[in-house]
């Protein structure tokens, strides 16, 4: 398991009339954890595409259990499940500054070989990057 955390500041833009989070920016933060969670591991999203590789979301769910806040700070932790093969997984979860538990959710990503639209297995620089987190 690798975990990685990232603070992001709640901008009025992101909520809604009722003064929440608007749901649909839930997928959103989850993709800046992943990003940073490969960021972390010194691979970039875009590193990944110029090597034509992209990681198209399968599956998505959000629990959503208390509503996050104009100017909140929320802390996205994104926690990688199991080594990769040809799909990646993360759960995730949401915490404001009082480190009260505000969402949990997971992902499921393929890696794709952009020139041929098709499944691949992970690249081994990431999963050496992944298995050197073991060591």
């Amino acid at each position: 398991m690798i975990k990685n955390q990232t603070n992001i500041r709640i901008r009025y833009g992101e909520t809604d009339q009722m003064g929440y989070v608007y749901y649909g920016n839930y997928a959103q933060f989850f993709e800046v954890g992943r990003v940073e969670w490969l960021r972390a591991l010194g691979i970039s999203y875009k590193s990944l595409e110029e090597s034509g590789i992209m990681l198209p979301v399968i599956k998505l769910n959000i629990n959503y259990i208390k509503p996050a806040k104009y100017d909140d700070l929320l802390t996205i932790t994104t926690i990688m499940t199991n080594k990769p093969l040809v799909k990646i997984e993360f759960d995730f979860e949401v915490h404001n500054e009082n480190n009260e538990l505000l969402t949990t959710g997971f992902t499921s990503l393929v890696f794709i070989d952009m020139k041929k639209n098709k499944p691949i297995k992970a690249p081994k620089y990431l999963l050496d990057q992944i298995y050197s987190q073991f060591n």
